[in-house]
Order: C-alpha cells, then sequence, then structure tokens
C-alpha cells in the first residue's frame, strides 16, 4: 500500500454475500466508487471460507475463489492441487478444473514466489508424496482463483496474492464491489464502520442492550422534542411500563399536561415504547442488562431510572 496515502482500519463487504471483514484500505482509492481493502490473514481465512461456501451453492463457474495454504519456513517445496467443484454450465463427464500450486517455502523469505500451474498427472503424484513438515515461522500463500476464465488459457485466472509492506494482502481492488460494512445506533441512525460516534452520543462500541436499552435511547429522543434538557427519567414497571418523571439533571421536570412541556400523546408514545420492548425483553435478565439504575421506592419495587445519552451538539 502505498505510503503517502491515507489509510483508515474499518469493515467492508459485498452486499449479503461477502463479510463483514476487518480491513485497512485508502477510501480515496476506489474503482467505479468501490473500495480496494487490504486485509490481515485472519480476514483472508474468513474470506476463503465463504467463497468457498459460495462457490459450493452457487457453481464454481460463478464465484471467485479465495485458498490460503499454510507451511514453515523451513519446509521443503511443496505442490498443492486446488479442485474446482460443481458448475452450472458443466456437461455431465465433464473433467472438474484444477491447479497446481508449487511453493517453494524456504525460498520465500529470499524473494521467490510461488506459481500456478495446470494440474497433471504428474503434479498431483507430486503433491501425494510431498508434505508440509519443519518447524520453522508460520508462512502462508493466498491464492485467488477465477474459475469462469481459467478454461481459456488466461493468465490472471488463478494469481499469488502477495502481501504488501504491512503483511496485508490485496483482494479485490479495482474488481470486486466491495463498500463499507455499517452499524446501526440504538437512535436509529447508521453510519460506516470507521465512523465510531453518533451525534446522539452513543459511540459504534457503546450501544446498548436491546430490546430495553434501546427502548430507553427512544425515550430519551422522544422526551427531548419537548423538552431538550432532559437528561433522564424514572420508569415504573409495577403494572404497565410508564414514564412517571421527567428530569434535567437534578431538576424534574413538570409532566402535567396542561403546566408542562409535554403533552399527554407525547408522554403516550413514550410508554408505547416501553411497553412493546417490556413484550419482547426477557425479565429481570434484561433489565440488568440494559443500565437502568434500580431506585428505591416505598410505592414501587420496580421504580428505575434511565440516563439518556449527552449529544455531542450539546
Amino acid at each position: 500500500m502505498n505510503p503517502t496515502r491515507k489509510t483508515i482500519a474499518t469493515r467492508v463487504c459485498i452486499d449479503d454475500m461477502l463479510g463483514p471483514f476487518d480491513c485497512t484500505l485508502d477510501p480515496t482509492n476506489r474503482w467505479n466508487g468501490w473500495l480496494s481493502p487490504h486485509f490481515a490473514l485472519d480476514a483472508v481465512r474468513a474470506l476463503s471460507n465463504q467463497t468457498l461456501r459460495m462457490a459450493d451453492e452457487d457453481g464454481y463457474d460463478c464465484v471467485d475463489t479465495i485458498h490460503v495454504i499454510e507451511g514453515r519456513a523451513d519446509s521443503q517445496d511443496t505442490v498443492h492441487i486446488i479442485e474446482g467443484g460443481p458448475s452450472r454450465n458443466r456437461e455431465e463427464g465433464e473433467e472438474i478444473q484444477a491447479v497446481a500450486v508449487h511453493v517453494p517455502w524456504r525460498g520465500l523469505s529470499r524473494g521467490a514466489n510461488a506459481s500456478i500451474t495446470t494440474a497433471t498427472p504428474q503434479s498431483r503424484k507430486t503433491a501425494r508424496k510431498r508434505k508440509v513438515t519443519g518447524r520453522g515461522a508460520r508462512r502462508a500463500v493466498v491464492v485467488h482463483i477465477r474459475w469462469q476464465y481459467l478454461d481459456e488459457g488466461s493468465d490472471t485466472a488463478a494469481t499469488i496474492v502477495s502481501p504488501d509492506a504491512e503483511g496485508l494482502y490485496p483482494i479485490g481492488g479495482w474488481e470486486w464491489t466491495w463498500h463499507f460494512a455499517s452499524w446501526w445506533c440504538a437512535c436509529g441512525n447508521d453510519f460506516d464502520w470507521h465512523e465510531t460516534q453518533c451525534p446522539c452520543g452513543l459511540t459504534r462500541d457503546s450501544q446498548p442492550k436491546a430490546p430495553l436499552g434501546t427502548a430507553g435511547v427512544k425515550v430519551g429522543q422522544i422526551l427531548r422534542q419537548a423538552a431538550p434538557e432532559a437528561t433522564s427519567a424514572l420508569i415504573d414497571l409495577t403494572d404497565l411500563a410508564r414514564v412517571c418523571a421527567v428530569f434535567a439533571g437534578n431538576s424534574e421536570i413538570d409532566t402535567a399536561d396542561d403546566t408542562g412541556p409535554f403533552d399527554t400523546e407525547t408522554l403516550g408514545w413514550a410508554d408505547e415504547v416501553l411497553r412493546m420492548a417490556m413484550d419482547e425483553a426477557a425479565v429481570p435478565e434484561d433489565i440488568n442488562a440494559s443500565g437502568w439504575k434500580l431506585v428505591p421506592d416505598q410505592k414501587s419495587t420496580a421504580l428505575y431510572r434511565v440516563t439518556f445519552p449527552i449529544p455531542i451538539n450539546l
């Protein structure tokens, strides 16, 4: 990856087919708007598993596959046969496609490269005889196979993916339709994965536990439409869940319909959000996980304080 470019750590996916995967990328390096991610080896392994599963389900002539061959720095040279699988358009009796990957494990550290050839009887025999051995440093060879072009003799149908200077593997850049994975905030906003702060005050990694935690956030949004200064509320769960008091700091806000900022519809809307969440919740486990704080009270054994996230623009 070009060291002069500004890179970010994020996650990418391809719709709901591949991903999401952790990666590093330059957000300005785009192909028709699509991203060019670089992956650590663990993410490459996960990507490989997903491509192989897709190929088994949809046919190898419809899917590129990624393969990770693992070895040791002091191992003898080995040959690995990678075979395709079922294809939608393969005729009955047609030979299954296969390639042979020749790996010079000792030479990799000196700049030598693995190579790919068509699988032959001799390479298959060598693959059966030579196994990865050794106790040296772990090494990996990543192979990208475009099965739909393999029978055309294209020299780019099967390629070795070389790691960049940081040891990351660029896969699918300027070729696949990678885009940012997203996350949803409990307040309803969605963001690209690397955008970790929501204006509502919550972060990507501090999302409340659903459904009660999410309900508390939504109640805060509803109440703040009428009273932007609201910071918390008391919720009584004794009978039907309801908001029984609203606070700005330590000061209680008047909730009377004719004198305070809230009308009956606003409070009723907040109560309905709470009741719908209670119908989905596992009590008391979800209450304990929601962040709600039990408030000692003589009249209620189920009175909780819900503190609202502080918007970052306040």
